[in-house]
């Protein structure tokens, strides 16, 4: 039933709001359906909030869901799905906010096909095919860059024309396909097979304009996916926006957010590469100049230096040490010649005092028969023998004529 309520008798906040949720309370549960504009996991905490919002007006509403509700959804929910859902309203009258309270989630149309999408997603990378470790570096300067896209378009004009600014010897391969529709798939894959047996092309590019989730739906299909992973040429992917990610940016070597972005990423500014080289040309010329001059100042503190201002000071000095050493060399040889000519003056002294000529020079003499022997006695010399008188200067040869014998 209505309020009565006047200028004189108004009702208060709390009654109004405590009306407005009876009145709501009464609802039963309801079918919604809207997308997920956002969706916000707490951690530890069994609710899961999302905001749905209707797709034609700008209207939106919370929505609170048992996270055992959400997490058995497959695959799982992401923001942007379209769903329906099965809720009772409420009405929050100390806050004044009004929400849904989820009892079934089910994704619809554009929902269902996202969840399509996000099961072969899940398939393929599985499988390796998005592994960072897969990815091949782009080449510095490519001889030739193919691009897959459609005749005429204005991908195709940006990725030529921007590419050409930036390096105007470029050479671009095209390979036309149709880019949306139930043909798009076979041609792409066609024209990606083609470039990248060609053995000139370095690079390809897949260019399009963007477009809405559908017009991009044959850039997730599974066979081109699988097609760009087989290819040995290194894939550029620039088909959509910002905010598009169909499965192949995720496969391709690298991600363009545009096609102008492309043409910038695969070929380097002339302009650029040009200051760079005249900047490392600078750096190195200063480098050579800064080394020539240190070398110079090492010679300069070389040069001024006593011993080769004058390099003679260094050899008369030099000279006066060779001399004293030399000098002490003939002192030292000297003395040693001395003390050696001493010895051997010694030694001979002692040698002659030893010799058997010392003592025939006091007078005595040496008797040899003529066999040479020395007799021991006259009982060998008998008269007539003829002997050998050794002296002190020379030799007697003498004949016995008598014998005298001398009693002991």
């Amino acid at each position: 039933m209505a309020l009565e309520t006047s200028a004189d008798a108004p009702a208060p906040v709390r009654q109004v709001t405590t009306l407005v949720g009876q009145w709501i309370g009464r609802l039963g549960a309801v079918w919604v359906e809207g997308q997920v504009a956002q969706l916000n996991r707490r951690a530890g905490s069994g609710t899961v909030f999302l905001t749905l919002r209707d797709t034609l007006a700008d209207v939106s509403v919370t929505v609170t869901c048992p996270r055992a509700t959400l997490d058995a959804m497959s695959p799982p929910l992401v923001e942007g799905a379209s769903v329906v859902v099965h809720a009772k309203p409420s009405f929050y009258a100390a806050r004044g906010s009004f929400s849904l309270q989820a009892r079934e989630l089910r994704m619809v149309g554009l929902g269902e096909l996202l969840a399509r999408l996000e099961r072969l997603r899940q398939l393929l990378a599985a499988e390796g095919l998005f592994a960072p470790e897969r990815k091949r570096p782009l080449p510095f300067l490519p001889r030739s860059v193919g691009l897959v896209t459609s005749s005429g378009s204005a991908a195709e004009r940006d990725v030529v024309d921007n590419a050409r600014r930036r390096w105007p010897g470029v050479h671009v391969t095209p390979a036309y396909a149709t880019m949306q529709g139930p043909r798009c798939a076979t041609e792409v894959i066609e024209a990606l097979r083609r470039l990248d047996r060609d053995p000139g092309v370095d690079v390809v590019v897949v260019a399009r304009g963007g477009g809405s989730t559908e017009d991009l739906l044959p850039f997730s299909d599974e066979g081109v996916v699988r097609a760009v992973s087989a290819m040995s040429t290194p894939v550029v992917s620039a088909i959509g926006h910002e905010q598009d990610t169909p499965l192949l940016d995720l496969v391709a070597d690298l991600r363009a957010s545009t096609p102008t972005d492309a043409a910038r990423r695969v070929v380097p500014d002339l302009a650029q590469e040009l200051a760079g080289v005249a900047a490392t040309r600078d750096r190195a010329r200063d480098l050579v100049l800064r080394s020539v001059e240190r070398e110079q100042e090492l010679l300069d503190r070389l040069r001024s230096r006593p011993a080769m201002a004058d390099p003679r000071t260094l050899l008369a000095a030099r000279g006066e040490e060779v001399s004293a050493l030399r000098d002490r060399a003939r002192r030292t040889l000297r003395h040693r010649l001395d003390r050696a000519a001493d010895d051997v003056a010694h030694r001979r002294a002692r040698a002659r005092a030893l010799s058997p000529l010392e003592t025939l020079r006091r007078g005595y003499a040496v008797v040899t028969d003529a066999a040479g022997h020395v007799p021991a006695g006259v009982d060998e010399l008998p008269v007539g023998t003829t002997v050998t008188v050794r002296l002190a200067d020379g030799r007697i040869h003498a004949t016995t004529t008598a014998v005298e014998k001398e009693e002991s």
